[in-house]
Parts: C-alpha cells; structure tokens; sequence
C-alpha cells in the first residue's frame, strides 16, 4: 500500500502538522529540531504500533491533554492513533483497541543515522536491532520475543529477591526455555538469509572484492527446550546470588565480519556505510519476498552522512518502493 497523507495533533512539537505523501518519494526539508524526524515516528506508529524511539508520555506535546495522529492509505483505508495521558488508542474501521491488530501493520524500513554506528554499538544495540527487524518479517518471532523479553525482567525481578525458591520462579524458567529456542531457530534462519546475499549487495555499492557477513553465536545452539530449562534450573543459586539470569537467547551475539575478521575495526567509515546500506536493501528484499508487500522506506536524515555514490545507490536500490526523507538540504534524485 502507499500512504497519501499524515496528519499530526499536539505530537511532539507539532500542533498541528499535515504532510500529503507522493507515490515515489517526499522530501520532509527543514533546519535540525523542527520536528522532521517526529513525522516519520508518527508513521512508525501507525504502521507499527509503537514509536521507534520514546513513550507516549514522551511524545505528547507540552501542556496539552491530548496527541492524536492519523494516517490515510491509498486505497481508502484510515488508522487513527490517540492518547490521553492515560491510555493510547487505536482506531480502525470505527473500531477501538488499545494495540494496533497485526492484520493492520504495515512493513517499513527505517534508516537512522545512529544505524551507521551498528557495527561498533554493543551486543544489545545489535541483537535489538534485528530483533525489531525479524519481528516484522514474522509474527511467530514478535511475540516470541515479547514473551521472552516479559519473562525475563520477571525472573530477573525474583531473582533480587532476598528469599526466593526455585518453584516460585520455575513458570518464568519454563517461559524463556520455549521462547528462547524459538529465537534462537529463527535468528538462524534469518541471518542465514542475509548472509546468502550481502556480499553481492554490498558490491553494488562498492566495487571491490570485499567479502561480508554476519557471525551468529549463541550458548543456547545444538540445546532442546528441555535441555534448556536444565540449565536455568541449575543456574538457579547462581543467579540468585548475582541478581540477574546468567544464561540464555538474551545474551546472543550478532558480529558483523569484514574480509574474515570484525568489521568493528577493520572496516573504514566508507565501507561501514556500504555495509549499512547493503543491509537496509537486503532488508527491503527480504521483507518483499516474505510477506509479498513492498515496506515503505523511512530514511532519517542520513544523507548527510552519505557521499553523493552512496546517496546515488541509495535512491536507485529503493526505486520502487514509496520513500519519505528527512533533509536538512535538497539533493538531486537522479
């Protein structure tokens, strides 16, 4: 689907803002802090459900009671976002509900310019970031790793207990070992679908011989969930002792690998921009080919970071797809 307009009320900074959406691409042009990048969150939030990056309380507009958002599609189709100090609502169809139906989400791939420091940001920042990645590729993961994220503060909760049993915490034991080894499959999977194509893609960007892709270690790999469990059931005195959960898919580790070695600190601030780009258009694919639906492409003021090759690459890699951009400056599309 394309999205023809947006509209903002009290969201952020903006009182009220409507932005009318080309096909092909639109240019959001403004100086830094006028409120460019909170457009594209308003729709992250209506294609996605949640912002990107900050809570409701968050993002309401200064002294006033109420944000309100609402984005129209193409063919009709109207998604209406509110919340009230209090609650957030969605509103579909004349239809409520406090969580956005996934019927209702709608593919995007958002390009920050905090992206193109991926590669030496730590394990977390990573794992988060494909995280949020695989959960729009599939449903099965999303709430795979909304259960697991759920079990473990729980468990790590319990566990800064003074007095704690194992039993009061075998629910959450039995929780992360189901969820974590659904994680664990589908981080393979998924990577290992990436990693078919990312050299090739990143070729196209950069015309060398440079090989890329990205390393997946787990302590959870080659275990049942039964296996699994033993482990949290052993690790019980452990853990309590130190407060948190010491084992699990919380603590995977995803590398980028640059001609055989980390890319943090081989690869030059050039090639790590290729490498970023050549992710986001594999992601793009990716999700395409999955879910049969083109995601819109949010890119986040990143030209600035850009040369014009890359910005050039940029533009033709997401050439069919419906682009908005945030700018500081104009720039030529072709």
């Amino acid at each position: 689907m394309i999205i023809k307009s947006i509209s903002l009320t009290n969201f952020r900074n903006h009182a009220n803002y409507f932005l009318d959406c080309n096909k092909d691409t639109t240019l959001i042009l403004g100086e830094n802090g006028c409120g460019k990048t909170s457009v594209l969150e308003a729709i992250y939030i209506l294609t996605q459900g949640k912002s990107f990056r900050a809570t409701d309380p968050d993002i309401i507009k200064r002294d006033t009671d109420f944000y309100r958002i609402e984005l129209e599609y193409d063919n009709g189709e109207k998604i209406t976002a509110s919340y009230d100090r209090t609650k957030k609502t969605f509103k579909i169809l004349d239809k409520k509900t406090t969580r956005l139906p996934l019927k209702n989400k709608y593919p995007v791939i958002l390009f920050q310019p905090s992206d193109l420091n991926l590669i030496s940001h730590s394990p977390s920042t990573r794992r988060k970031y494909f995280d949020q990645v695989f959960s729009i590729l599939s449903p099965e993961y999303a709430t795979a790793v909304n259960k697991y994220e759920k079990a473990i503060t729980q468990r790590n909760k319990l566990l800064k207990q003074e007095f704690i049993d194992s039993t009061t915490i075998f629910p959450w034991n039995v929780l992360l070992a189901k969820n974590g080894i659904i994680l664990k499959n589908l981080r393979e999977k998924f990577l290992n679908d990436i990693n078919l194509v990312f050299t090739s893609t990143y070729h196209s960007i950069a015309d060398n011989q440079d090989e890329i892709n990205l390393s997946f270690m787990s302590e959870v790999s080659n275990l049942t969930e039964n296996q699994y469990l033993e482990i949290l059931e052993k690790n019980f005195t452990k853990d309590h002792l130190l407060g948190h959960t010491t084992f699990g898919s919380h603590r995977d580790v995803i590398d980028f690998i640059f001609n055989h070695k980390p890319a943090n600190g081989s690869a030059s601030r050039g090639e790590t921009r290729s490498i970023i780009l050549a992710l986001k258009f594999i992601e793009a694919n990716i999700i395409a080919d999955n879910l049969l639906k083109k995601p819109i492409i949010l890119l986040d003021d990143v030209f600035s970071e850009l040369d014009n090759t890359r910005r050039s690459s940029l533009i033709d890699n997401f050439k069919n797809h419906q682009v908005i951009i945030t700018s500081v400056e104009k720039f030529a599309k072709d």
